[in-house]
C-alpha cells in the first residue's frame, strides 16, 4: 500500500505503474459455492461484515453476494435451511492484477481480482479504491507543482497557450521580460506579447523555430510549438531562446572561432575530405520528436561506434539513405568517402562492374587503364548499397566473397585489391521471406544482418509530422524566394491524419507543391490533393468508432504475436510497425502474449 509522503514527480506511465490494481486489492472474502443452505450463507457474511464472493472448487469466480440481497431472500419468505441457489448470486465483473484503477467502472460493489489462470487472488472494495483516488489526485496536484516550480526557475521565457489563444501559463521569465506584475491567465497572448503569432500556431498546428520576434521593442529569437493530444490541436507554447538577436550573434561568433581554430589542426587530406562529403548528414539534422525516430536514432549512434555491417530496412522515402549518411559521419571512417549505389537502378549486366570494376579490354567498351569499381572507391570509408533485395543471385555470392575475405577482384582481372570499407545495405522488401523463396542468400543475409535498423514509416511516428512539414515549407519558401504562408487548422488536421504510403518522399513533394501552386497567404483545404482532402480526420471520429477500430487492432496484434509464438520483431514485420510501437501498443492493451 502506498502512504501520503510516498509521491513523488513521476510521468504518465510511471503514474499508470503506481495505479495498477496488485497494489491496492485486499485479501478476498470467499466461499467455495457447495449448496450452502440461506443460514450458512449468512453466517459467512457475518463473519467479515462484507459481501461475500462465491468460487468453485478450481477457484473461478461465480459473483457476489450482497447484505441486501439476503435480508430480499427472507422478506420473500425463504427459510433459513432452504438452500442456496445459484441464480442468487450476482454475476460480477472482475478484474486483472495488471489492470489500473482508472479504468474500473466502480459501483459500490466489490470487485473480484483475478489472475492469469482466471483465479481469484484478491478484491477490490469502497476504502481501497478511494486510497487510489486520492492518491491519483494527489499525485496530480505534486506534479502539477512540481511543472511550477521548473518552469518558473528556467532562464528562458515560457507561454502556454490554449487553442483559442487565451493564456493558461507564463513563467516568470518570460513576465519579467515583459515587464507584467498582474496575473496574465485567462487573457488573450496578443494582449500581452506584442507582435506574437502564437495564436497562429495554436490555429494552424505548424511549428515555427527560431523566429525572430520584436518584443519590448528587442528582436528575440522565438520558438512556437503546437501542442497535440490523441490527434486533436490544443493550444501551443512559445519559448524565448535567448536573451536577444545579439547574445545568438555572440555565440555564433564564439561557435564560428572555435571551428578555426579546429580548422588550423586539420590535415590537407582531412580539409579535402570535408569538401567530398558534403552530402552527408548528422543526426542532429534528422527531424523528429517521437519515441520512434529517438530510438531508431540511439540504436544508429550504437552502429556508428563500431564498423559492424547494417542492415537498414523501411518502406521506401523513410529516409534510409539519410541514416546511413549520419552512421557514416558519426564513426571512425568519417575523414573517408561515403559511396551510395542503387542495387535495382543499374542493369544486371554492368552490376559487377560498377562494384567491383574492371580491367582495361575486359568488354566491348572498356574504357583503357580499366576503372576503379565502388568497393575501390569507398576503401577507407562506406559503401551504401541501397535496395539490396533486388541484386541477382550470382551477384550475392560475389559480394558475400567480399564481405569474407575483404578484397575484390576487378572484372576481366585476376589481382585480389585489399579493401577496407564499412559496408550498410538498404531495402524496403523482406529479406527473410525471399530467403525461404530462395531469392536471396541465406548466408549473405546472416552477413549482412549483423546490426538491423528498422526505419520507422511517417505514419508510425505521427507526432513528426507538423515538424517535418513546417520544416520543408520553410525550405521552399527560401528555395524558391517565396512569401511565407500560413495554413488554417484543418490542413494540418488532415496532413496528420493521412496514411503517407510514400511517406517522407510524399510529404516533400507536397509541400513542394503548396508552396509553389498556392496563390496567396493562406493553405486551405481545398489545396489538398484529393487524396488527402477526402479523407476523414481521427480526431473528429465518434467514440464507438475510435472503440471499435481499438478493439480490432488489439485482436490483430493479439492474433500475430500467438501466430509468431510471441517473437516481437516477427510480429511488428508482419504488422507494419517498428517495434517500440508494438510494445507501446500492447501496454495500451494490457496484452503479455
Amino acid at each position: 500500500m502506498y502512504g501520503a509522503n510516498q509521491i513523488s514527480l513521476m510521468n504518465e506511465d510511471d503514474l499508470q505503474s503506481e495505479l495498477v490494481v496488485h497494489h491496492w486489492m485486499t485479501t478476498p472474502h470467499v466461499l467455495v459455492f457447495n449448496h450452502q443452505s440461506l443460514k450458512e450463507v449468512m453466517e459467512a457474511m457475518k463473519r467479515r461484515n462484507e459481501e461475500l464472493i462465491f468460487i468453485n472448487e478450481v477457484h473461478h469466480v461465480l459473483g457476489v453476494v450482497q447484505h441486501d440481497r439476503i435480508f430480499e431472500l427472507l422478506l420473500q419468505g425463504y427459510r433459513l435451511d432452504q438452500p442456496f441457489d445459484p441464480s442468487w448470486i450476482e454475476e460480477a465483473k472482475t478484474v486483472s492484477t495488471k489492470d489500473t484503477i482508472l479504468a474500473i467502472d466502480f459501483k459500490g460493489v466489490v470487485i473480484p481480482v483475478i489472475d492469469q489462470e482466471q483465479k481469484i487472488v484478491g478484491a477490490l472494495k469502497p476504502p481501497e479504491l478511494l486510497k487510489a483516488q486520492d492518491f491519483l489526485i494527489r499525485s496530480i496536484q505534486h506534479n502539477v507543482n512540481m511543472i511550477d516550480v521548473v518552469l518558473d526557475n528556467a532562464y528562458e521565457g515560457v507561454t502556454v497557450v490554449d487553442q483559442n489563444g487565451f493564456i493558461v501559463k507564463m513563467n516568470k521569465a518570460y513576465r519579467r521580460f515583459i515587464g507584467v506584475t498582474d496575473d496574465v491567465v485567462g487573457k488573450h497572448v496578443t494582449d500581452v506579447i506584442d507582435n506574437t503569432q502564437l495564436h497562429f500556431t495554436a490555429k494552424a498546428g505548424v511549428p515555427e523555430r527560431g523566429k525572430v520576434q520584436v518584443i519590448s521593442g528587442q528582436k528575440m529569437i522565438v520558438h512556437r510549438i503546437p501542442i497535440w493530444q490523441n490527434n486533436e490541436l490544443i493550444g501551443a507554447i512559445g519559448m524565448l531562446i535567448f536573451e536577444g538577436v545579439s547574445e545568438l550573434y555572440r555565440i555564433l561568433e564564439n561557435a564560428t572561432a572555435s571551428s578555426k581554430r579546429l580548422e588550423l589542426n586539420m590535415k590537407p587530406e582531412q580539409e579535402l575530405t570535408q569538401v567530398e562529403d558534403q552530402s552527408c548528414v548528422t543526426f542532429n539534422q534528422i527531424l523528429g520528436v517521437s519515441e520512434e525516430i529517438y530510438a531508431c536514432k540511439r540504436l544508429s549512434k550504437k552502429a556508428a561506434r563500431t564498423n559492424a555491417t547494417v542492415l537498414i530496412t523501411g518502406e521506401s522515402g523513410t529516409g534510409k539513405e539519410v541514416f546511413a549518411k549520419a552512421i557514416h559521419l558519426a564513426s571512425k571512417k568519417a575523414n573517408g568517402p561515403f559511396i551510395a549505389i542503387n542495387c535495382a537502378a543499374i542493369p544486371e549486366h554492368l552490376l559487377e562492374a560498377e562494384l567491383f570494376g574492371y580491367e582495361e579490354g575486359a568488354f566491348t567498351g572498356a574504357k583503357r587503364g580499366g576503372s576503379k569499381g565502388k568497393f575501390e572507391r569507398a576503401h577507407n570509408g562506406t559503401i551504401f548499397l541501397d535496395e539490396i533485395g533486388d541484386m541477382p543471385k550470382h551477384m550475392q555470392t560475389k559480394l558475400l566473397r567480399v564481405l569474407e575475405e575483404r578484397e575484390v577482384v576487378k572484372v576481366g582481372g585476376n589481382r585480389s585489391i585489399p579493401i577496407s570499407v564499412r559496408i550498410i545495405a538498404a531495402t524496403n522488401q523482406d529479406l527473410l521471406e525471399q530467403v525461404k523463396n530462395g531469392e536471396f542468400r541465406e548466408d549473405l543475409y546472416y552477413r549482412l544482418n549483423v546490426i538491423h535498423l528498422p526505419v520507422p514509416s511517417l505514419r508510425e511516428r505521427r507526432e513528426d509530422i507538423p515538424v517535418l512539414f513546417s520544416h520543408y515549407l520553410k525550405k521552399f519558401t527560401g528555395d524558391y524566394h517565396m512569401e511565407e504562408k500560413k495554413m488554417d487548422q484543418k490542413v494540418m488536421e488532415l496532413i496528420r491524419s493521412y496514411e503517407w504510403p510514400g511517406n517522407i518522399r510524399q510529404l516533400v513533394n507536397l509541400a513542394e507543391q503548396l508552396i509553389t501552386l498556392v496563390e496567396g497567404e493562406l493553405i486551405s483545404v481545398e489545396h489538398l490533393p484529393p487524396l488527402i482532402r477526402d479523407q476523414p480526420v481521427q480526431a473528429k471520429e465518434s467514440h464507438t468508432l475510435r472503440s471499435d477500430r481499438s478493439e480490432y487492432e488489439k485482436e490483430m496484434i493479439e492474433r500475430t504475436l500467438l501466430e509468431v509464438s510471441g517473437n516481437k520483431t516477427k510480429a511488428a514485420h508482419r504488422l507494419g510497425i517498428h517495434r517500440s510501437t508494438l510494445y507501446k501498443k500492447m501496454k495500451q492493451y494490457r496484452l503479455n502474449v
